[in-house]
């Protein structure tokens, strides 16, 4: 799957493609699936939420630049697949990674500790409002669409850290990233290409359930 469907599609950062291979995807999907873990494409994972193709889980990864001391924040667990990766990058750092239902959390907690994972912090909330008691963050992720960055995101990234968003509606998404200046007094953004995820449901991102 790394070199076939990652590197050969512009994936560069060696760090990133490690992570890749060392992660089992099979282990973040329900048993029926198992058989399809390594297919570019993204696969349901239950509560109408999906666990996004690797080569898209590389390419914001290799976007939010990662590093091993670095504090990150994670919006939208899910499987907890994304996380993973980061915890591996993150090394002597954090991963602190915001989820809004408890089933999936639950999930995705038990295969931390089955993973030997011991970098990461959950919690169950709104992930539009970030977790500002523990920022700023070095980098911050988002596995949801929102029609516009949300400001409380935004204002928890540190200088020079960068933030991942898709922003846009189902129609239409593009992947935002936004890194912060080193004197912290401006956002410089940038756009690299469409990419389709379930919505970010929060009042913050300005959707929410009916």
């Amino acid at each position: 799957m790394v070199m076939r469907q990652l590197a050969g599609r512009g994936v560069r950062d060696q760090r990133v493609l490690a992570a890749m291979r060392w992660a089992p995807r099979e282990w973040f999907l329900p048993p029926h699936l198992a058989r399809d873990a390594y297919n570019d494409a993204p696969l349901p994972i239950g509560s109408g939420q999906t666990i996004s193709q690797p080569y898209v889980v590389a390419l914001m990864t290799e976007r939010l630049e990662p590093r091993r001391t670095h504090r990150i924040l994670e919006i939208g667990t899910g499987s907890g697949y994304q996380t993973a990766i980061l915890a591996y990058l993150a090394g002597n750092g954090k991963v602190f990674t915001v989820e809004r239902l408890p089933d999936l959390l639950v999930e995705a907690e038990e295969r931390f500790r089955r993973l030997g994972l011991t970098n990461i912090e959950t919690r169950l909330g709104d992930g539009a409002a970030g977790w500002p008691e523990q920022g700023p963050f070095d980098g911050i992720i988002v596995a949801a669409a929102a029609p516009q960055v949300p400001e409380p995101l935004a204002a928890q990234l540190k200088p020079g850290g960068r933030l991942v968003i898709p922003v846009g509606d189902l129609a239409s998404q593009e992947l935002v990233i936004l890194e912060r200046s080193r004197n912290g007094e401006g956002l410089v953004r940038q756009q690299a290409g469409g990419v389709r995820f379930v919505p970010l449901i929060s009042r913050l991102a300005f959707t929410e359930e009916r």
